[in-house]
This record gives structure tokens, C-alpha cells and sequence, in this order.
């Protein structure tokens, strides 16, 4: 198995308290793979040091072979679970803006995508939706051409009806050799569209596999798996 991500006794404290405890971690390339635990877990502090915007307190991270940085920043597109955009701007300046930065970055995708949500690109952010401004976010994110998508909780703060759309746009908008990491708690709304999962408890790993064999192995649907895992 060929990794995108690998992870070796990685560690991440806070105050001396440990958000990730001493992981080791390959993420297969070529594949959906659902980061999975309840709030807490160290799912978004695994991700922000995969986008170089923490540095590990133990143990190392590397993308590709590469520890997170510079060079990184063209190979990963990360979503955080926040929207991050300038509320003044609108879509249209927004794509103008990641094709200056990215040079991995497709117009034509971009207006495609903004085009099937009939988003009018004029229109400001300050003025759309919570839900509107985060299908843009991930219109944005997903029209890079990049090995690996880092997406956290891209499907929490939409109605049921847009998750279906967000997660057609995820499936339809990644090469096939890409990797997409989702990092989400909603199992049941995105266990079709995964091939391998990691669920993380405490900081800790407790386990990880494809799905198919995950499901072989317990009788168990990863949804049902995760509440068993996770039970109070």
C-alpha cells in the first residue's frame, strides 16, 4: 500500500495535555478515507498539523515524503471546519483570487461547480446563507488539482438535502489517484462513499482499515461499529 500521509509517534500537547498521543498512521493513496471520532478526539489537530498550521510536540508528520511547509502548500487543499472567507468578497473574486495563488487551481471547475448551485458569482458573501458560503468554501477547495483534500466536518453545517450535493462535488471533483481525508462525526451520512477509515478516541488510534474488510471482520457496518466504539 502506497501512503500520501504518514504519521510516526505523533504527538500534539496542549498545556502538557496530549490531543494526539504517540500515533503511527499510513494513509493509503487513491482513496476516501473517513478521520472518525467523537468532538475531542484529535481530528482537527491531526489535520491542522497536516496543513503546516501546527508543529508536532513528538514524532513527525510528512505528505509525500515531505514534512509539512512550503512545498507542501502546493500538494494539500484543506478545508478547516470554519468558514475562513472575507464576507465582502464575492465567488467570482474569490476564484480569481485561488488562481493567482494556486497554480493548481481550475477556473472552468470553479464556475462549473458555482454554476450546477446556481450561486450568483456577483453576489457577496456577507449576504449568502451559512450553508451557501460553505458549498463555495468546498467548490473552492475541490477545484484544485492536488494529491491530497483535507476536509474537516465539510458536511456539519448543512442541511440533509445539500449533504448529498457536497458529497457528489467531493466524489466527482478528485483524481482517482488523489486522496480526500473527511473528517467528520455524521458516519451514517458519508459510510458509502468511504473506502478506509481511522477512528480516533482520545488521541489515540483504535483503529483503522478498509472499510469492506472492517465490515467483513466485525458484521458490522461502520456506522453501527462507530457507536459501539463510542458508546457512553
Amino acid at each position: 500500500m502506497e501512503s500520501v500521509l504518514e504519521c510516526k509517534n505523533l504527538t500534539k500537547s496542549y498545556r502538557k495535555k496530549p490531543a494526539l498521543d504517540g500515533i503511527n498512521l499510513e494513509i493509503p493513496k487513491g482513496s476516501i478515507v473517513g478521520l472518525l471520532g467523537p468532538n475531542g478526539s484529535g481530528k482537527t489537530t491531526l489535520l491542522k498539523l497536516a496543513a503546516g498550521l501546527l508543529t508536532p510536540t513528538n514524532g513527525e508528520i510528512t505528505i509525500e515524503g515531505l514534512k509539512p511547509g512550503v512545498e507542501t502548500k502546493e500538494i494539500v487543499a484543506y478545508q478547516p471546519d470554519k468558514v475562513y472567507l472575507n464576507d465582502w468578497m464575492n465567488a467570482e473574486d474569490l476564484i480569481k483570487m485561488m488562481a493567482d495563488f494556486y497554480a493548481n487551481f481550475s477556473k472552468d471547475k470553479a464556475f462549473d461547480m458555482i454554476g450546477h448551485l446556481n450561486i450568483d458569482v456577483k453576489q457577496k458573501l456577507k449576504s449568502m446563507s451559512k450553508g451557501t458560503k460553505e458549498k463555495v468554501q468546498l467548490i473552492l477547495t475541490m477545484s484544485r488539482e492536488v494529491p491530497l483534500y483535507m476536509l474537516d466536518e465539510p458536511i456539519g453545517g448543512v442541511d440533509p438535502a445539500a449533504r448529498d450535493y457536497i458529497l457528489n462535488t467531493i466524489i466527482n471533483n478528485y483524481r482517482e489517484d488523489a486522496t480526500v481525508l473527511i473528517s467528520t462525526h455524521l458516519i451514517s451520512d458519508i459510510e458509502n462513499v468511504l473506502n478506509h477509515i481511522v477512528f480516533l478516541k482520545n488521541g489515540k488510534i483504535v483503529r483503522t482499515g478498509d472499510v469492506d474488510d472492517v465490515r467483513e471482520e466485525t458484521g458490522m457496518s461502520i456506522d453501527q461499529l462507530f457507536r459501539e466504539e463510542f458508546k457512553c
